[in-house]
């Protein structure tokens, strides 16, 4: 199951704008890093992958590909991974990002989803590995969920 997946029929309590990202990764602490600069009025919140709550999320979501080598995008009951999640964030950000992001969507998503593998198979080897999962500053910690 790739892309935007499933609109649960049933609501499951989250922000309207949810990533869900490998809390071990400083690939991914970056990525939220940057999001949160890029994000000024705090419309995006964050959960670990490794959270108990994204886990019922997924479970809700009905998403089967629980490993850690996808950020997952919830926008309005939708689900998105790998590519159309990272792009769909980029509509939410503020300067160039989503036009940006509007653009790339012109890549087919294969391409797209390719380039995305290959990004996430190589991340911890890049960028490196956490012992434990990211904690928030006292300042943005209303904007992850546990």
């Amino acid at each position: 199951m790739e892309g935007c997946l499933v609109n649960a029929s049933r609501e499951l309590d989250h922000p309207e704008y949810l990533l869900l990202f490998d809390g071990v990764c400083h690939l991914c602490h970056g990525a939220v890093q940057f999001i949160l600069k890029r994000d000024p009025h705090g419309h995006i919140h964050f959960a670990s992958l490794q959270s108990q709550k994204a886990q019922e999320l997924l479970d809700h979501y009905k998403y089967l590909g629980k490993d850690m080598s996808s950020v997952v995008f919830i926008a309005h009951g939708q689900l998105y991974t790998k590519s159309d999640a990272i792009l769909q964030v980029g509509r939410k950000l503020h300067g160039g990002w989503p036009l940006l992001s509007t653009l790339a969507r012109v890549i087919p998503r294969p391409i797209r989803d390719r380039i995305y593998d290959w990004v996430a198979k190589n991340r911890y080897r890049w960028m490196g590995k956490a012992e434990q999962c990211m904690l928030p500053t006292p300042q943005i910690r209303s904007r992850f969920i546990d």
